[in-house]
């Protein structure tokens, strides 16, 4: 299943559900990810200056993956060929 995420609130949103369907409290999400409470709480909330290496932690915790999608390939970055 894919989910667009185009705003802190909206993965903060996909997070807490995808913790709530998995049955975990964030608690237990944070001792697996290994990342604090705190962070969880923050991630869930939206808040748009956390640390992209444990948001990866969070997401692979949570069977996740990041994909980028839209982006130039190198080839058609605008000044080159």
């Amino acid at each position: 299943m894919s989910i667009d995420i185009n705003t802190p609130e909206s993965l903060g949103q996909a997070v807490r559900g995808s913790r709530k369907q998995l049955g975990l409290t964030q608690p237990q999400l944070a001792l697996v990810a290994n990342v604090g409470v705190r962070f969880i709480v923050d991630l869930e909330a939206g808040k748009p200056t956390l640390r992209l290496e444990n948001i990866l932690r969070v997401l692979n915790t949570l069977g996740g993956e990041l994909q980028v999608e839209g982006l130039p390939t190198s080839g058609e970055v605008a000044g080159e060929g």
